[in-house]
């Protein structure tokens, strides 16, 4: 076995699990992504273990300690150590795949070459010793050094037993910025139909945790063929030409561009993600050869609440993402009234996370009228916290008059929140104050000109 010294250090309460394995007699490594991480001088948020003791000698050598059995059949325990979590697992080779997700069973082993046999890619299958000592025999680190994200031995074999590795290839990628080597990449896109095995819960998870990631832009362009497996409604995107003034790149490129142009935050990646697949069934050129994708925003949205159904997306999420995938190209005039009034439909929030969907769309397109455009969003957006700042009625609740108001006026019924809904409309169209005189008075009216 060839060690290579490191300086990774490795925190307390993990050393503490080491020693105490050790001290019992066992082999036990930090493994996986701490390692990975570590090299890549990334912080590291989770430390694991992987030891020759089996999962009763475990519960053994931390019974003085709170552990927790999280998937002891397959070798794993966490111990609770300085008030942090350890996940500890048992080296193990895998048994028949049979669902391209989950062995059948695992086998437990006593040699770590084994266990690091059956791990995804290169840079996963890394261990450190407490004593700083790195065993690698598959050459991670090398790959890490060259930016190479490479399976484990044979890639078709690798991603036959567990599909959903052909998407964490492409999440990796988006989140180191390395490049997928060249039979890992191929084996991923040919089988890539695999990953209709895989549970569309996890799918969605892995989709989100890789929009999010800093890379994610090359990852998007780079390997389209495997996210149009799980998201076919964008495959006519690809290569899909806007020639267009406001354009420079085909739909695709410019869906994956936008993406980079948001915060790292999920949702919003996922609107645009989504915010222009409807693009080529709209498509229509005029006699001048310009193209032109009218009311694409409905057929976007259309399409993306069928995804976000099909991938269980919590009902929050798709009904926020189809909102804003559905208003995205909607240019709202530069105005008072024209912000309380989509305030007033969704809310505060809602319209913020609106300007920045509009400006990671104009940023990914073409210089033409960009600075115009980005100008008109900045000015929205101050106008949006001017309102915030004085306190501006966004929603029926915040009238300065309510249903005990109108009784007194003498109104019963459905003609109080008729009322109150009319007024709040004038309110918005800021043709009347928010209140609580002016709107008795404007009721009083309205109510002697219906007489």
């Amino acid at each position: 076995m060839e060690l290579k010294r490191t300086d990774i250090k490795i925190p307390e309460y993990a050393q503490k699990a080491l020693r105490m394995l050790e001290a019992a007699g066992f082999e036990c490594w930090c493994v996986g992504g701490c390692v990975r991480d570590s090299l890549r001088k990334r912080q590291v948020h989770d430390w694991d273990i992987c030891t020759s003791a089996y999962p009763e000698q475990m519960l053994e050598v931390f019974s003085s300690l709170h552990t927790i059995k999280t998937g002891i059949k397959h070798g794993t325990i966490t111990v609770r150590i300085d008030h942090q979590s350890l996940e500890i697992t048992t080296y193990r080779t895998d048994g028949e795949y049979l669902d391209h997700r989950r062995p059948e069973a695992v086998e437990f082993v006593g040699d770590i070459r084994a266990d690091l046999e059956r791990r995804d890619f290169t840079m996963n299958a890394i261990c450190l010793s407490l004593r700083q000592e790195i065993y690698d025999p598959f050459d991670g680190q090398g790959d890490i050094e060259r930016g190479i994200i490479r399976c484990v031995g044979d890639p078709r074999r690798r991603f036959d037993e567990d599909a959903l590795r052909i998407l964490r290839a492409v999440r990796f990628a988006a989140k180191t910025g390395y490049t997928v080597e060249e039979q890992t990449k191929a084996a991923a896109i040919e089988m890539k139909g695999l990953l209709d095995s895989v549970s569309v819960e996890r799918i969605y998870s892995e989709l989100k945790s890789m929009l999010t990631q800093p890379y994610i832009v090359d990852a998007l362009i780079e390997y389209a063929p495997i996210i149009m497996q799980i998201i076919p409604e964008a495959a006519p995107c690809v290569g899909f030409k806007q020639n267009n003034p406001h354009h420079c790149y085909d739909v695709w490129e410019h869906i994956a561009r936008s993406v980079g142009y948001c915060r790292e935050d999920a949702l919003l990646r996922t609107v645009m993600l989504l915010h222009d697949i409807g693009k080529p069934d709209m498509f229509y050129e005029d006699e001048d050869g310009v193209s032109h994708f009218k009311r694409h925003q409905i057929r976007s949205a259309e399409y993306a609440d069928d995804i976000l159904r099909r991938l269980k997306s919590d009902v929050y999420s798709r009904k926020r993402i189809v909102a804003l995938v559905s208003e995205h190209d909607n240019r709202i005039a530069v105005a008072r009234k024209s912000v309380r009034r989509m305030i007033a439909r969704y809310d505060y929030d809602f319209f913020m996370d609106y300007l920045e969907v509009r400006r990671a769309d104009t940023l990914a397109q073409s210089e033409y009228k960009r600075a115009q455009k980005l100008s008109e969003l900045d000015e929205l957006a101050r106008i949006a916290i001017e309102l915030k700042e004085e306190d501006a009625c966004f929603k029926l609740r915040d009238l300065a008059v309510g249903g005990s108001e109108m009784m007194e006026l003498g109104l019963v019924g459905s003609e109080i929140g008729k009322m109150l809904r009319l007024l709040f409309d004038e309110v918005v169209a800021e043709s009347l104050p928010n209140e609580r005189e002016a709107l008795i008075t404007a009721a009083k009216e309205r109510m002697k000109n219906e007489l």
